[in-house]
């Protein structure tokens, strides 16, 4: 038994305030927020119309294949999206097949947004199995909408399957496109309610009452649809680039990130009511405990993202001032909104349980619990109850052990980045599940050079032509080359080893190639999808090639795109990662005024990151078969995983920091843990939940990033905010605070002599929980 006095708690000075002031501030706050959510709202059917999924443009200007896609329209005299048709029979196509897929081709040049002449004649397939034709559609219309149309024209002229014997399929960069875009049609509905009832779900298990989620959520929903509101204007404006995977992870970062700051704010404001009788003064005192580190938390995250625009990548630039205003309106919401609703809900937030006011000696004003609350003083450390007092006895007990037994778990799990293949993935694999484009470009493979309809696309000097058409035809992979001649019936005149071939179709023998500023374009079909690391391979041999021959040539088309995107993100994964650490690092110094410990939880949140990867990967691979990832799938779990993982850092070392400048260093870090243990793992939980929604859609892409940072947030609340950063704090002591003043100042006492009164006042706080009506206070 351990015999230890309680000072005697004050009640803070009430702040006079007129009552008509009280009333005011929280309704106007609630009214303009309300005012936004209206505006806002409309915001949610515009984010279509703004946003684009097309891959060239992400890329920055100055990259190869952007600087020939805007050559590409001065030749060809607008600039198109091609659209394959490809159309096959088992056992070969018949003289009917051949007339009604004549008729199909003229319905199909009649669909809106098609270009003029932009439907080719169909090429038939030596085997005679399969056709294939050419549809050109402006780039300036909406291509989904445009291949759906295809689509209904060819099912109508056609059929497909059943008792036609056909196979039709629209594929080719359109195509991939039309099938990416209604991958993403489900985030304004699906998404959104996959992840507010998970969240929903959570708040009414965590809390058991049925209005809190509600007003949880709905501050979600505001802040979410405020953020909406300012990207749609931004991406008006051409400021920020607005893609489907950016809209995406903005959902669900403002749901995940206002609910955790809401759930910080509501602990406070919980314990608050446990102290003042007025709603007032709870408030108050909840917005003093909880501004600073949810604005420290906000803050750190937003500086992490803003580390995206050194990208080269227009879409990884976009992602960061979009995700940084979502957390901006997700702390404005927690902080103005959150405290205004919950002023006027009071306690019966919590309803059906009840808080009861303590008196200021501690004591529960309520007769009837005076009993829990006698001999609290007098605890046998042994029998303090609760899951946080025992993480608490535990890491007290056995430091050494926990820390290097968390890290070698850590390390395990690691392991795993050798099986990490993140090299790129063929466009065709972005989409999961069925993808009419994806099995068009199989057909394709089987019957035609698999990269027809997506030619790499080169732009040499016309006095280098001849040169060019060497080189580019002695390079393994490429099957035909054309160069673009506005004189020709069809578009192009095929060259050879021996030059330029005249055009065979009558009266067009006299066809020239196309010149504009002394420059041709050329035509290279490919041996390979344009979508494959095949094909990519092949540019990749085309540039060095030229280079060697000191030939300036300009590379582009579908597969250079794919190939200057991927080399880009590996250029902003190099680059971001170690600015992200290095922001971060500077922000906790200065928050915690301390060098030793930012260094230990950056050094924790690698670890933890490399550990969630490692996994993933494993995962991805034998689990999912998934076919490998795109380079920004590191990128962006690690920016998600460290930017968001440096809360819980900020939540339980500012506590931690708190408790030891009044009891010592060790007795500190067991008091920031008990008290921060049950905020933060709830906080995760939600995190986690929301993130996981993402792979509700069909995107390879999302469903990757959901599994990393929803098993990388549970893996870094449960084991190394919970063990490893306690336990490894614990062992080192009071140097964790080197250089500052508080290291000289902190507790000297052995680590075995700091857990007893700790782990009594835990059982002291269990009580107290129950007097309350069991509800856990929490002191985040």
């Amino acid at each position: 038994m351990i015999e230890r006095s309680t000072p005697p708690r004050t009640r803070p000075r009430r702040v006079r305030v007129p009552a008509w002031l009280r009333v005011l501030i929280p309704a106007v706050l609630i009214l303009v927020w309300l005012a936004l959510f209206g505006a806002g709202g409309s915001a949610f059917g515009q984010v279509s119309q703004v946003a684009t999924n097309d891959q060239s443009q992400f890329l920055p200007a100055e990259s190869e294949s952007t600087r020939v896609q805007e050559l590409s329209a001065e030749f060809r005299g607008e600039d198109v999206i091609p659209a394959v048709v490809v159309v096959e029979r088992d056992g070969g196509l018949t003289v009917g097949d051949i007339v009604r897929l004549d008729d199909a081709s003229i319905a199909l040049a009649g669909v809106e947004g098609v270009v003029v002449d932009g439907v080719s004649p169909p090429v038939r397939s030596d085997d005679g199995e399969a056709v294939e034709l050419f549809v050109m559609i402006d780039a300036e219309a909406k291509a989904s909408a445009v291949v759906a149309e295809l689509r209904a024209v060819l099912d109508d002229e056609l059929g497909s399957g059943g008792t036609s014997g056909l196979t039709v399929a629209v594929t080719g960069p359109a195509g991939l496109a039309a099938d990416l875009a209604g991958a993403f049609s489900g985030i304004d509905g699906l998404l959104l309610v996959v992840a507010l009832a998970a969240v929903f779900i959570i708040l009414v298990v965590v809390y058991r009452s049925p209005l809190l989620p509600v007003i949880v959520l709905g501050t979600s929903m505001a802040a979410l649809t405020v953020a909406v509101l300012v990207a749609v204007a931004l991406a008006r404006a051409d400021v920020v680039l607005l893609t489907g995977q950016t809209q995406g992870i903005l959902f669900i970062l403002v749901i995940g990130a206002a609910t955790d700051y809401s759930l910080l704010y509501i602990a406070r404001f919980r314990e608050a009511l446990a102290r003042h009788e007025r709603k007032w003064d709870a408030t108050w005192a909840a917005l003093r405990g909880s501004w600073e580190p949810i604005v420290a938390s906000g803050g750190t995250v937003v500086a992490g993202l803003l580390m995206l625009l050194f990208s080269a990548l227009n879409s990884n630039k976009a992602l960061g001032p979009v995700a940084a205003i979502g957390i901006v309106c997700a702390v404005l919401a927690a902080l103005t909104l959150l405290p205004a609703l919950m002023l006027w809900a009071g306690r019966a937030a919590f309803w059906p349980r009840r808080i009861t006011v303590q008196a200021a000696d501690g004591a529960a004003s309520d007769p009837a619990s005076a009993p829990a609350r006698a001999g609290a003083d007098q605890v046998d450390v042994t029998r303090a109850r609760g899951l946080w007092p025992a993480v608490a006895r535990l890491v007290a007990r056995r430091p050494r052990i926990v820390w290097i037994a968390s890290t070698l778990l850590l390390g395990v799990m690691a392991l795993g980045l050798t099986q990490l293949d993140a090299d790129g993935v063929p466009q065709s694999e972005f989409v999961l599940g069925a993808s009419e484009a994806r099995d068009g470009q199989r057909v394709l493979g089987e019957h035609f050079p698999a990269g027809s309809g997506t030619p790499a696309l080169i732009v040499a000097p016309e006095e280098a032509l001849d040169e060019t058409a060497e080189i580019t035809l002695a390079t393994d992979g490429v099957t035909a080359l054309a160069v673009l001649s506005e004189t020709s019936p069809t578009g192009a005149l095929a060259v050879t080893g021996a030059g330029v071939e005249p055009s065979r179709v009558p009266g067009a023998e006299d066809a020239v190639p196309t010149v504009r500023d002394g420059y041709v374009m050329l035509q290279a079909t490919l041996d390979h999808p344009g979508d494959s690391l095949e094909a990519e391979a092949v540019v990749t041999d085309l540039r060095s090639a030229f280079a060697d021959a000191d030939v300036e040539v300009l590379v582009g088309g579908t597969s250079a795109i794919a190939l200057d995107t991927a080399v880009a993100a590996v250029h902003d994964r190099n680059l971001v990662m170690p600015l992200v650490l290095g922001v971060i690092l500077l922000i906790l110094v200065v928050l915690l005024r301390s060098v030793v410990a930012p260094l230990l939880l950056v050094g924790s949140v690698v670890l933890s990151f490399a550990a969630a990867l490692g996994v993933s990967a494993i995962v991805f691979d034998g689990v999912f078969g998934f076919p490998g990832a795109d380079p920004t799938v590191p990128l962006y779990g690690f920016v998600f995983l460290v930017a968001l993982g440096v809360d819980y850092n900020i939540f339980l070392m500012s506590r931690v920091r708190e408790e030891s400048l009044v009891h010592g260093t060790r007795p500190g870090i067991l008091r920031g843990l008990i008290a921060t243990g049950g905020v933060i793992t709830s906080a995760g939980i939600v995190l986690a939940a929301t993130f996981a929604a993402l792979g509700v859609l069909p995107i390879l892409f999302l469903a990757q990033i959901a599994f990393i940072v929803a098993f990388g947030v549970i893996l870094d609340t449960v084991l190394v905010r919970s063990l490893l950063i306690p336990a490894l704090s614990y062992d080192i002591g009071p140097a964790i605070w080197w250089p500052s003043k508080l290291r000289r100042a902190a507790s000297d006492r052995s680590p075995h002599d700091a857990a007893p009164d700790v782990l009594a006042d835990a059982g002291d706080e269990q009580r107290e929980s129950r007097v309350e009506g069991n509800i856990p206070v929490h002191h985040g």
